[in-house]
């Protein structure tokens, strides 16, 4: 557990009233809101299913949450992202700042610790360390092995989650005792094999359904109550279908918790280049890029295009395009899907 618990005071018994209809749940229980506050989750992600499940986990009064998420806010998260507001778009907020200010306004209680990182080989160790859980927001399959690679070598348990289009599915994982992610998914979808929000969209509710029963699955972790969904749960909220698929259990011969053989957590580096889903965008990564001064970035492009920067990122529109800088390098560039044209235009404004 993150912190050891204390001696039960007046102050302690005030701040549980908080929770007074989650404590009168007879399958949760004082004690299993204590366990819930003296507990540490990472969350990877925090676009659609991370804010959802970002709000649910601080209402429910988790001691900490870890955030990592390498995005900015936009007027297109909105229809589905429910901590953001219109304000988070006009200032060019990162997802995880924007996130941590609304749920430190939620409930200052809880200790929430923003990362905008770009999650890869050389930093999940760091974010997830520590942690009694880790839960799934983003929605990327790459950094999802990723994830898994680091939840088994340090056995932490962690929540799969996924939604597109009208449905979702999601899987909890105990490393040691059910299928890892690869047990149940051995290989990565190849590139254009499955839809992404791009092609097939999403619908917001489904994006609470799948949150909830993550959350749900996490508190039961937490807590140490309730019967664990041991395998596959996929829900389509149009067609109005509920499944669950049961798991063959733990593969001897799977690479990750049966051989220990962690290829994407060895991997040298992160990709450098990686297309985002329905946004015409692709983001760029400078492994071991030391740290951009972005006020002197911002001087520099002044004459290039219609420049704007905070402490967070720096935004330049030029050529049509929208180019992000982040403090690690790091780039988003919007209006193209082509990563051979968004090196070209990071080299020739940024600098490669």
């Amino acid at each position: 557990m993150w912190k050891e618990n204390k001696t039960v005071n007046a102050t302690e018994h005030r701040n549980l009233e908080r929770y007074a209809r989650q404590i009168v749940f007879p399958e949760m229980g004082e004690a299993g809101q204590r366990a819930l506050q003296s507990a540490s989750v990472t969350l990877i992600g925090c676009g659609a299913l991370g804010s959802v499940i970002a709000n649910l986990i601080v209402r429910a009064g988790v001691g900490r949450l870890v955030i990592a998420d390498r995005d900015f806010v936009e007027l297109n998260n909105l229809q589905r992202q429910n901590l953001y507001d219109e304000t988070h778009v006009a200032r060019n907020l990162p997802k995880a700042i924007a996130a941590t200010e609304r749920l430190r306004i939620i409930n200052s209680e809880v200790e929430v610790v923003p990362h905008v990182v770009d999650i890869n080989p050389s930093n999940i160790e760091s974010l997830v360390i520590g942690a009694d859980l880790v839960l799934d927001g983003n929605d990327n399959f790459e950094v999802r092995y990723l994830i898994n690679d680091i939840c088994v070598k340090l056995s932490i348990p962690w929540v799969y989650a996924a939604v597109i289009g009208s449905s979702g599915m999601t899987a909890t994982i105990v490393p040691g005792e059910t299928a890892c992610l690869r047990c149940l998914f051995p290989h990565m979808p190849a590139p254009g094999t499955v839809p992404t929000c791009e092609t097939a969209g999403i619908l917001g509710p489904v994006v609470q359904v799948i949150a909830s029963i993550a959350v749900t699955e996490g508190i039961k972790l937490l807590t140490g109550k309730g019967r664990l969904n041991r395998g596959l749960i996929a829900v389509d909220v149009w067609d109005h279908t509920y499944e669950q698929f049961e798991s063959a259990g733990l593969r001897p011969q799977c690479p990750s918790c049966g051989l220990g053989q962690f290829e994407y957590l060895n991997a040298e580096s992160g990709s450098r280049t990686a297309s985002l889903c329905g946004r015409n965008a692709v983001q760029i990564s400078v492994p071991d890029a030391g740290p951009l001064d972005l006020a002197g970035t911002a001087r520099r492009l002044e004459a290039a295009g219609e420049v704007s920067v905070n402490e967070y990122l720096l935004l330049l529109k030029v050529e049509g395009f929208e180019i992000t800088l982040f403090p690690d390098a790091r780039a988003i560039i919007k209006g193209t899907g082509d990563e051979a044209l968004a090196r070209t235009l990071y080299a020739k404004y940024v600098g490669m």
